[in-house]
């Protein structure tokens, strides 16, 4: 069962047929360890809507904050001992890989995340970016992975290869994310076959493309979504990115006007472009 949230209200997608809720707040209405349940009778006691076509998608979070993991995935580990290398950095990175604690970061605040066909943002101090596709899990404020969307962490590897210090500035800046286009609601997790796919495009030519499974990623979202709560409360849930396992080559870098495209076997595709 997917969920967006839109313009005109929660929109609830189940075999083909969409349900139009109105007068429901989101924040509230997703923080809700029986998502799935309610939207169940939701969908078993309403008619479907008629029309839908102009509801107008919008990111899948209101004041949910955006949180992030590194370093889970081995391709990851080793692009950025690679961006750091120079600075001395490249050994944090393998023993994150290896350690107990994961790496988790504050992505950003709710303005600062752009919805599908939005516009993200590559930082006009930064020489080389890229986009990370990443899973990323909903939580609800008891710690309750209710659901999964896809989520694009945007990163400058130039700035973060200058010192691993530098990350708050490689990561968290305007339009530094994007997520959506909906919540994949469901009581059983993903398979692990799940693939996340990256395309890049420019100028109508693919730049890009690489896919991964979700089982190569180290730890489990539950370990991830563990650390995350550990000492931090989260009164309307959050959405937590679970890392990488895609990267560009070393020469390659985004372009202003660049078409990001992520899609995730059984969630849909996330489409934006670099501004």
């Amino acid at each position: 069962m997917k969920l967006y949230r839109t313009k005109a209200g929660i929109l609830i997608e189940q075999d083909d047929k969409s349900y139009l809720v109105q007068n429901e707040d989101w924040d509230s209405f997703i923080n809700d360890d029986n998502l799935l349940q309610k939207l169940q009778q939701i969908t078993a006691t309403q008619s479907p809507a008629a029309d839908t076509s102009a509801n107008g998608v919008l990111a899948p979070l209101q004041s949910q904050e955006l949180w992030a993991c590194g370093v889970t995935y081995l391709r990851s580990k080793v692009g950025r001992q690679e961006e750091s290398k120079d600075a001395g950095g490249g050994d944090f990175y393998a023993r994150v890989y290896e350690a107990e604690r994961p790496e988790v970061f504050f992505k950003s605040t709710p303005h600062r995340v752009v919805g599908p066909h939005g516009k993200v943002r590559i930082r006009k101090d930064s020489t080389w970016d890229v986009p990370e596709p990443e899973l990323t899990l909903v939580v609800t404020s008891s710690g309750k992975i209710v659901g999964y969307t896809i989520g694009n962490d945007m990163s400058s590897r130039s700035i973060e290869g200058e010192n691993p210090l530098y990350l708050p500035q490689a990561k968290t800046y305007d339009a530094c994310a994007a997520v959506g286009p909906c919540i994949y609601v469901t009581d059983a997790p993903l398979e692990k076959t799940t693939q996340i796919h990256l395309e890049i495009n420019r100028g109508g030519q693919q730049q890009f493309k690489g896919s991964i499974e979700i089982s190569q990623m180290k730890r489990t979202p539950e370990e991830l979504v563990s650390f995350v709560f550990r000492e931090a409360s989260f009164p309307h849930g959050c959405l937590i990115m679970t890392g990488t396992g895609i990267v560009p080559e070393n020469d390659f870098t985004l372009k202003s006007g660049d078409e990001i495209k992520i899609s995730i076997d059984g969630i849909g595709t996330l489409v934006n472009e670099v501004m």
